[in-house]
């Protein structure tokens, strides 16, 4: 069975970006296996585990967009598919003057907070042992708001079904960090404040790059222009955007805190482990993401020409897709043994209980995200707003498991329990709405 029908414009599209965006990942994948052990090298287990946890704060930066990057997407496409190329112009200038506004405040603040505050208890570390940590972060913080604004460049790709595009400059990013660490580590100079700044500044400097590439050969006529920017497309995109921005929050409270949370509760240490299981299993996600991100605009392409026919079909071979990942994660988790032993050999030992525990949680992301792409390039957004609602309880349910037990294989089910329930409504809403029975808030 075929997975893509090369008769289908909508469909080669999707082949084409997921041909060259499984190539892109397997070159990402190749620098995350080389990154692990380099910076576990530069750093050691404790300054390593310090700085995933300070990654994993950045990433709330990047979600402070309030959803106006997935809801740029989106409208893109919309405006693609009725051949409306000064609106979509207007959407992108739009949203990148938005985006200005929302971060220099925040930055300030961010800022503002870091030099005012203990950092040092806030992440459980001892000030001997990293003496620039407050440094790092102000340098962290600059670097990734910068980045906020440009990374707009991703969205406009997607929105243009092109997310293969948006991963080759993620994996240029990705790379040159790397090659500066390994530089720092070469020159004698891999200390944790210059770990930090090569890992926040790199990205950055390729969205620079990419940035006239984009605007002035790529798509011009998409251009950003003072002079568009438009309270109506401003509005649109919050409207969307907003729903986007409460999907996103709630990924990142229960997915990017746990870092902080288990610094916290257990140690900076045992972060190291827990994010080698993570990136270990991230790889049987990112070879999901790459199947199925081009499936999201699709979706809203084949949704406004009322091709509902496609969408069954395609939900149909998602359907094999999740079949295979699980298959190959049950032969990930037998094998991570001697997988961890290549690896990063005897730098770092992660127990079985916690790859079982993160394999059975990526398992579960997978399973319902099949839902929540094609719901996404829907616009039915309001339930799955609602069904975040049980990420609240993810903060005070770990507390507890953690300080009854004393286990982190305790706080990782917690962490699978709070994100099950998404996967079981998606999968009813999507039925429904394919089906033509929704109604009511199952339509929305």
């Amino acid at each position: 069975m075929k997975l893509f029908n090369e008769n289908d414009i909508r469909s080669n599209k999707i082949y084409k970006n997921v041909a060259f965006s499984f190539l892109l990942k397997l070159i990402a994948t190749i620098i995350m296996f080389v990154m692990v052990p380099l910076t576990l090298t530069c750093l050691g287990s404790y300054q390593n585990g310090v700085w995933l946890t300070i990654s994993s704060l950045l990433i709330w930066i990047d979600q402070m967009d309030i959803g106006l990057g997935n809801g740029l997407r989106n409208k893109l496409s919309i405006s693609i598919a009725h051949q409306d190329m000064d609106e979509a112009r207007k959407m992108v200038s739009s949203c990148m003057a938005m985006l200005t506004c929302i971060i220099i405040p925040l930055a300030a603040l961010l800022l503002l907070l870091i030099q005012v505050t203990d950092v040092y208890s806030f992440f459980n570390v001892e000030p001997d042992r990293i003496p620039t940590l407050r440094t790092a972060l102000q340098a962290a913080v600059v670097f990734v708001c910068m980045t906020f604004i440009f990374k707009l460049i991703g969205n406009v790709y997607m929105g243009m079904q092109a997310p293969s595009v948006s991963n080759l400059i993620i994996v240029l990013g990705q790379g040159l960090a790397l090659f500066s660490t390994w530089i720092l580590l070469k020159m004698g100079n891999a200390t944790f404040l210059n770990v930090v700044i090569v890992n926040t500044a790199a990205p950055l400097l390729i969205y620079i790059v990419a940035y006239p590439v984009t605007f002035y050969k790529v798509f011009p006529s998409l251009r950003p222009s003072l002079s568009l920017i438009n309270l109506r497309s401003a509005l649109s995109l919050g409207n969307l955007g907003v729903r986007f921005f409460w999907l996103q929050i709630a990924g990142v409270i229960q997915m990017m805190t746990a870092n902080i949370l288990i610094s916290n509760l257990f140690s900076p240490e045992i972060v190291t482990p827990y994010q080698i299981a993570y990136r270990y299993f991230s790889l049987v996600l990112a070879a999901f993401t790459v199947i199925c991100m081009p499936f999201w605009n699709a979706t809203t392409d084949a949704y406004e020409r009322d091709d509902i026919q496609w969408i069954r079909k395609a939900d149909k071979r998602m359907g094999y897709v999740v079949i295979l990942l699980g298959l190959c994660i049950v032969l990930m988790v037998a094998i991570s043994p001697m997988i961890y032993n290549l690896w990063i050999g005897n730098k770092c030992e992660v127990p079985f209980g916690i790859t079982l525990m993160v394999a059975i949680y990526t398992f579960i992301i997978i399973a319902s995200s099949r839902y929540s792409y094609f719901l996404n390039g829907i616009g039915a957004l309001r339930l799955q707003m609602y069904m975040t609602v049980t990420v609240l309880f993810f903060i005070p349910l770990a507390w507890l498991a953690s300080h009854l037990t004393h286990d982190i294989n305790y706080f990782l089910a917690v962490m699978c329990l709070c994100i099950a329930p998404s996967w079981i409504v998606n999968k009813i809403q999507f039925n429904k709405i394919i089906s033509g029975k929704a109604t009511g808030l199952w339509r929305k």
